[in-house]
Order: C-alpha cells, then sequence, then structure tokens
C-alpha cells in the first residue's frame, strides 16, 4: 500500500485521509500542523499517523498532501522544497517520483512548481462538497465531484485514489479554475448569507422568532425540490420573474436603506433573475 504524507490537517485534510484509511487506499504516515494537540485531534479522528509540528519530522512518502489554505499552498510549498533539497544533499530522497498535490479549488498546481523542480510529480484537486464537518463530510462524500488538474502521472493516480472512496473525477485546465471555482461559490457558499440576511430581514420586520427558522429551511427546501425537478429558470419566483419593476426598485430601496451591501445584492441578484426570466421567455417563443 502507498505511503501518504498530510500538511494542514483542518477539515479537508481529516475528511480524505480518514476515508482514504478507511477504504484502504493508502496508508496514513506523518500527520503535519503547526499545532500538536491539532495534529493528536486529527491523526485520532483519521484512525492513523504520526502527529508532528514540523515538516523537517516528516519521513519519505508516496504521495503529499497540502491540505492548507490558499494562501499558505506556496510558503509551503517551498518549505517542503527547501527540506527536500537539503536532505537530497545528504544522500536521502524523500520526494523524487512522489506525488504531491494541494486541495485548492482556486488555484492551480503552478502554485507548487519549486516541488515539481525537486522531482516530483504535482497537481490540485479538488472535491465539490461542503467541509463544514469532517464527520458529515466523511458520510456525504461518495458521488462528490472532484476536478483534477496538474501532471498527468499525477491526477492519473489521484483519479483512482478518490474513484475507490466514491469520487467522480474530470479533468480541469489551470486556466479555467478562477471560474470554476467561482461557480462552487454561487452554488453553496452564499446560500448560508442569503439565508441569514432574510432570517435578519423578518426579524426586522416582526415575524416572530419561532417562526422564522422552520420558514426559512421550508422556503428552502422547496427551492432546491423545484430546481431539481424544473430546473434554475422554471423554478425562479418572485417580483423579478414576474418583471414587476416597480416592485423590485420598491424593495431594492428598502433593502439599501437598512443594508447598503444587502441592497446592492439584492439589485444585482433581481437583474441577474430578470435576465434569466427573459431568456426563458426567448427559448419558449422559439
Amino acid at each position: 500500500m502507498k505511503t501518504i504524507n498530510i500538511i494542514g490537517a483542518g477539515r479537508v485534510g481529516r475528511t480524505l485521509a480518514h476515508l482514504w484509511h478507511k477504504k484502504g487506499v493508502f496508508a496514513v504516515q506523518d500527520v503535519c500542523t503547526r499545532s500538536l494537540s491539532s495534529a493528536q485531534e486529527a491523526v485520532q479522528f483519521i484512525g492513523s499517523g504520526r502527529a508532528v509540528t514540523h515538516i523537517e519530522a516528516m519521513r519519505a512518502a508516496d504521495v503529499w498532501m497540502l491540505a492548507v489554505p490558499d494562501a499558505h499552498i506556496k510558503p509551503v510549498a517551498e518549505e517542503l522544497t527547501k527540506y527536500i533539497e537539503k536532505q537530497a544533499v545528504a544522500g536521502v530522497l524523500i520526494a523524487k517520483g512522489a506525488i504531491i498535490f494541494h486541495c485548492s479549488g482556486a488555484l492551480a498546481a503552478s502554485e507548487i512548481a519549486t516541488l515539481k523542480a525537486s522531482g516530483a510529480h504535482t497537481a490540485s484537486a479538488h472535491c465539490l462538497l461542503s467541509f463544514s464537518a469532517p464527520e458529515r463530510a466523511a458520510q456525504q462524500f461518495a458521488g462528490s465531484i472532484c476536478a483534477l488538474e496538474g501532471d498527468v502521472f499525477a491526477t492519473t493516480a489521484l483519479r483512482k485514489a478518490f474513484q475507490h472512496i466514491g469520487g467522480q473525477c474530470f479533468d480541469l485546465a489551470a486556466k479555467d479554475k478562477i471560474l470554476y471555482h467561482a461557480a462552487a461559490v454561487f452554488a453553496t457558499n452564499f446560500v448560508p448569507v442569503l439565508h441569514s440576511i432574510a432570517t435578519d430581514l423578518w426579524q426586522k420586520s416582526g415575524v416572530p422568532m419561532h417562526m422564522i427558522e422552520p420558514l426559512c429551511n421550508t422556503l428552502l427546501q422547496n427551492a432546491v425540490n423545484n430546481i431539481q425537478t424544473q430546473g434554475a429558470a422554471q423554478a425562479l419566483t418572485g417580483p423579478a420573474a414576474r418583471g414587476d419593476v416597480a416592485l423590485v426598485a420598491m424593495q431594492g430601496k428598502a433593502v439599501t436603506a437598512w443594508n447598503a451591501h444587502a441592497g446592492h445584492a439584492y439589485d444585482a441578484l433581481s437583474l441577474l433573475a430578470t435576465n434569466l426570466a427573459a431568456n426563458l421567455a426567448h427559448k419558449a417563443a422559439k
């Protein structure tokens, strides 16, 4: 069984490592975070591995996963590169021919180009799943879409690894990653924001607190069901979808007076909704 080292053991790193360990895809070896307690918690959740706090304490491995925030990927890659080069001088090859990948949805494998120069096969792999809680994410992972980009050798091996835990993989061009990730933001990250704004507005307008949560949940579930059964355009409702320009303007003004940022969002989303409804009408007229 091939070994895997993990740098950064947050929600994504813990979830993937746990699934790979559970399915016998990789032997989890070293788990590195800046905090020993965090690394130990990650090892406990994963079910295998050795907790370390410094990259210099990590051993050679077949695969390395950099599961760190986007802003840390390049610095961590550079730190790992220096360690690899230092070990090479001593005659120890810890990453020659190894696969090293990061988990950013927006950044390309080029972020870790220094590791490629050290003889590793580099890639990026991003899974379209909410990792808000590792326990839940592990249960929901099967069927998740996984975007792979980078070295062909690396992406081929990673495809098999993700498929073993239920991932559905596809190849993504580096130049398209930023828009791909923006789509994910629209599809999922903004939903809690809109939910929160609606909650605040209902509270401000006098809806009893005990009614707000079930109201939000019901409307959200109905919207999801309608989108799944009818498609986004057909599921669209509201004043913008009806072409009620006067009401859209009135509501936009009221929301802006309450919260300027929310008002800008309302105006922008109403315009997009109007365009979506117009496109649907145009197709129906053909």
